[in-house]
């Protein structure tokens, strides 16, 4: 099963960059100098467009196969999931408490008995409106 899958996943990115090589090498319609002023426009809704030809078909074929590929890629990424069995809670390693030199206490030391500041100057109070010097 991981080797189909590893095969559809280079058909899709092979296909991938064959689109991206395919549109970037085709001639755009707009390409031209007069059909930015209008002129070869023709009754058409888009223009006017003869026949396909191989570039625009091979971008079409390389399309679907990278459709398929990515449909394949997406059932076979959810059998996959069905297979394993369990949720995620099934897969969460259970840890063995650590006793010993390595152990974390459970307790927390009581914080050491700090002295008490000094005491502060007294302040002289002044009368309310008289300035202090």
């Amino acid at each position: 099963m991981n080797m189909m899958f590893n095969l559809v996943v280079v058909v899709q990115v092979i296909s991938a960059l064959s689109i991206i090589a395919l549109v970037l090498l085709q001639h755009g319609k707009g390409a031209d100098m007069g059909a930015a002023f209008g002129s070869g426009a023709s009754g058409s809704l888009f223009g006017a467009t003869g026949s396909s030809n191989f570039m625009s078909k091979s971008t079409g074929v390389a399309a679907a196969i990278f459709f398929g590929a990515t449909l394949a890629l997406s059932l076979m990424a959810n059998q996959r999931a069905t297979t394993v069995g369990g949720g995620v809670m099934d897969k969460v390693v259970k840890r063995v408490p650590v006793t010993g030199a390595g152990a974390i206490p459970t307790t927390v030391p009581a914080a050491p008995a700090a002295s008490a500041p000094a005491a502060a100057a007294p302040v002289a109070s002044t009368p309310a409106g008289a300035i202090p010097k």
